[in-house]
């Protein structure tokens, strides 16, 4: 069970991490990267104590950064 459910929009962006953050009690930030929500994670975890959080988000929001899926290959006509 985590800490607590945190709102993305309530996370502060921090460009030195290159993650999302949010204080943990313990007096660090709870952090998770854009990459992370990419791929569909919801944990933040603090790196210096055992908390984390659940991060609420639109996965939608975060999806348009994605590379597209591969494509199938397509068949080729032999003459």
């Amino acid at each position: 069970m985590s800490y607590d459910d945190v709102e993305i929009e309530d996370m502060e962006w921090n460009e030195e991490l290159q993650s999302y953050t949010y204080p943990c009690p313990c007096g660090d930030l709870f952090q998770i990267t854009v990459d992370d929500l990419r791929l569909g994670e919801e944990i933040a975890r603090c790196p210096s104590c055992s908390l984390y959080i659940t991060v609420v988000y639109n996965p939608e929001d975060f999806a348009s950064s994605r590379p597209p899926p591969p494509r199938p290959p397509q068949p080729v006509a032999v003459a």
